[in-house]
């Protein structure tokens, strides 16, 4: 079901809007497709990673010298074989990391910081001899206190991750070693005198344990480091430049000595963002002299690459007996992980993000402990903060007897306002995503039945700009081959392709798009922040703008007229009574001048703002707590949807995950601050069985930053999930669910 709003912008599109098959298809149904743990070069070694028993301790020493001796080892690396790096911090688009913190992170300098924490690599003719070798590497651990809990981290006596940490507070560096590595505030009118208008004030606080994406497809990387000192890299990853980048940096070599190749890619939901194993294996493949790939297990996947934050968040909204919000309160504390740099600064940016509050407070915390260092996932912070503003919201909804979508549109965030952290809303689309909830068949049906709630809740995520290029070349036939430098995970080469089509007015059909390497197209940032659609399509764009001017310049050489006299409208060119079609200019190409090349590199400044409302009803067994999905609603606002099935894949896929994040996921530590269920089989994400068919509304309130209305779509979708089930859990037994997951137990106890 799609709801079109494009009041702005009444253009009719020849491509846009329909659902073309994606280009890469048949290789991925047909298992063509390559991705790193199928690449396969000559004499290529195998490495292996041995990761730390402790969740926190000092490394005393390591003696590598048995493994050396194995027959069929090549290379074994440490943290020592790295340069000593400095702090430099370096962007990926989704977050930022301090390179010398990213060091430590891909092989121990000195401490453990988390169970899992690589400690050693090495490099072997076989799998089976790599797994022997690090059986004989011997390390002298001494254990230290651990602690994995944010608050618990925060205490003065907390036992300290980094002995040079000190809090960075609005621009001041503190005086005393702590965990607390950032505090940041952000604030908005007055929020005592907003709090004194208030008739009805809610205040609570709510806990969220640590989740994983989940990608099916483990962190994989093969390296071959050439005898004339260039580095080439076969990987899963997001960004091929930003993996680039960060290889580069940490092995202290000029950047154009590295060439990241990126194979396909089986998930990553922005946890393959950071670099695990590519410098390891470069290290391991200098070593050596031969390629070596590295390929996690599972368990080596949950315990040593990035979860979400596990967070605290507190929660305190005001508002007026007619429903007019006029204060809101927040406290934010996530965990950083092992390493400062978390999603602390989205989180704080989004849990207002919904609502036009006149006056507003945000305080936020980055706090280490000794957990994987925490990494993007999906909209990274915001579905924590959505989780306690939504039941909040809901929950005034309720003391001031007012509807929940009436109270939100009331409400709603809308073109002019600003944000608590700052930025003012340009057109964006939160109100008709409430009203098209408030017209959908799910709210208007009853919900018959014991124990059954809907709950209904919204959320936001940016759609960063950064920079993206393209080129593409005109054949002979009249198609196009594309070269693009985005990483394609969610269909990104068709919705590109698709867009360059739109501009020259050919079939998506007839653009041939392909991922290029770094040294095969101009720089592109991250495959995140809901940005590829958006920015690389706008690359698209003007590459298409560029070869259609070439090509009414050969259109002026072959009709032997003036260049101004040609134009050029849905790929017809004309002048003086001449016409030719696209494919027509382009079988001419070779007498008017050669082959047509078109080029271009954007990078947007405006970001754009995408807003989604999910509704859910849930049904929750008494006797054992278990919440089950009936039905499961999503809306979103796409600017303009332009391949539509992806853009719904995109909100049943978020949203699926939402609802494992709130029912189930958490990373289960004991009380030795170890991870316990490091598994696919204890790490309980849902199947096709545990959720519904996901029903989706597609609305189209056009971003005007972009020339055909475009806005990111693939992060929003689970950002509602968790508080939208909450709400329902809450309507259905009364009893306000504050800790994520709500699982089984956790139900139960709260009926009990």
């Amino acid at each position: 079901m799609s709801t079109d709003t494009t009041k702005p912008d009444q253009r009719k599109f020849k491509v846009l809007g329909t659902r073309p098959i994606r280009h890469d298809g048949v290789d991925k149904v047909t298992g063509r497709a390559i991705y790193t743990a199928d690449f396969q070069l000559a004499g290529l070694l195998y490495g292996q990673i041995l990761r730390s028993p402790h969740p926190h301790a000092k490394i005393k020493s390591i003696d590598t010298s048995a493994a050396e001796k194995l027959p069929g080892v090549y290379a074994v690396a440490t943290g020592a074989d790295f340069p000593n790096l400095k702090d430099k911090v370096a962007n990926l688009g989704e977050g930022s990391v301090n390179l010398a913190h990213l060091g430590a992170n891909l092989l121990a300098h000195g401490k453990v910081l988390y169970k899992g924490h690589a400690v050693a690599a090495v490099a072997a003719s076989s799998p089976h001899i790599a797994d022997e070798a690090l059986r004989l590497i011997k390390v002298e651990y001494e254990p230290l206190p651990a602690v994995t809990w944010v608050l618990d981290a925060m205490k003065p006596d907390a036992p300290l991750l980094h002995d040079d940490l000190r809090t960075d507070s609005m621009g001041k560096r503190g005086d005393k070693p702590t965990n607390v590595a950032t505090h940041l505030h952000f604030e908005k009118g007055d929020i005592a005198a907003g709090f004194k208008q208030a008739d009805v004030v809610v205040e609570r606080e709510f806990r969220t344990a640590s989740v994983h994406q989940g990608y099916i497809e483990p962190h994989a990387s093969t390296a071959h480091w050439n005898a004339d000192g260039r580095v080439t890299i076969w990987t899963a990853t997001q960004g091929a430049f930003t993996a680039r980048q960060q290889t580069a940096e940490l092995l202290q070599i000029p950047v154009s000595q590295v060439t990241v190749v990126p194979c396909e890619i089986g998930g990553g939901f922005g946890g393959k963002i950071a670099v695990y194993l590519e410098p390891v294996a470069a290290i391991l493949s200098r070593k050596s002299g031969r390629p070596v790939r590295i390929t996690m297990t599972r368990a080596d996947v949950f315990e040593g690459t990035g979860p979400t934050p596990g967070s605290y968040v507190r929660v305190k909204l005001g508002a007026k007996n007619d429903g007019t919000l006029v204060a809101g309160e927040a406290y934010l504390a996530y965990d950083a992980g092992a390493f400062p740099g978390g999603m602390i600064g989205p989180g704080c940016m989004c849990i207002f993000s919904c609502y036009d509050l006149p006056n507003a407070m945000v305080d936020g915390y980055d706090v280490c402990n000794n957990k994987p260092k925490t990494q993007a996932y999906r909209a990274p912070g915001a579905t924590q903060a959505a989780f306690a503003c939504e039941q909040v919201i809901d929950e005034l909804c309720e003391k001031l007897k007012l509807d929940p979508i009436e109270f939100r549109l009331k409400n709603a965030a809308k073109e002019g306002t600003r944000r608590v952290d700052g930025p003012v809303y340009p057109r964006v689309g939160l109100v008709e995503c409430l009203e098209a909830a408030k017209n959908s068949a799910h709210w208007k049906s009853p919900l018959a039945g014991k124990n059954r709630g809907r709950g209904l809740a919204a959320g936001f995520w940016f759609n960063i700009g950064l920079k993206s290029s393209c080129a593409a070349n005109v054949n002979a036939d009249g198609t196009v081959t594309l070269i693009e430098g985005s990483t394609d995970i969610g269909g990104t080469r068709t919705s590109i392709a698709m867009q360059l089509a739109e501009t020259l007015g050919i079939r998506a059909e007839d653009v041939n798009p392909h991922v290029g390497d770094t040294d095969s197209v101009g720089y592109t940032d991250v495959t995140g922040g809901s940005r590829v659609t958006f920015a690389t399509g706008l690359a698209a764009y003007e590459c298409g703008l560029d070869i259609e001017r070439q090509m009414c310049e050969r259109a002026a050489i072959l009709w032997e007229c003036n260049r101004d006299q040609v134009s050029c409208t849905d790929g017809v060119y004309q002048a003086n009574g001449k016409r030719m079609s696209f494919k027509e200019l382009a079988a001419n190409l070779t007498h008017t001048g050669g082959p047509v090349v078109g080029r271009a590199t954007v990078s947007p400044e405006g970001s754009t703002n995408a807003f989604g409302v999910h509704i859910a009803d849930v049904e929750v067994d008494p006797e054992t707590g278990k919440a089950t999905v009936l039905r499961y609603t999503a809306i979103q606002d796409a600017g303009k949807a332009v391949h539509p099935s992806y853009v719904e894949g995109q909100m049943q896929g978020g949203a699926v995950q939402g609802i494992g994040w709130a029912l189930n996921e958490e990373y289960f530590f004991d009380a030795d601050h170890r991870m316990r269920n490091h598994s696919f089989l204890d790490y309980r994400m849902p199947t096709a069985l545990d959720v519904p068919m996901i029903e989706t509304i597609i609305v189209e309130v056009p971003n005007p930053t972009h020339p055909y209305g475009v806005r990111g779509v693939g992060e929003t979708p689970i950002v509602p999930p968790p508080a939208t089930i909450a709400n329902a859990i809450y309507r259905a037994t009364g009893k306000r669910m504050t800790e994520l997951p709500m699982s089984p137990p956790k139900v139960w106890k709260a009926l009990s």
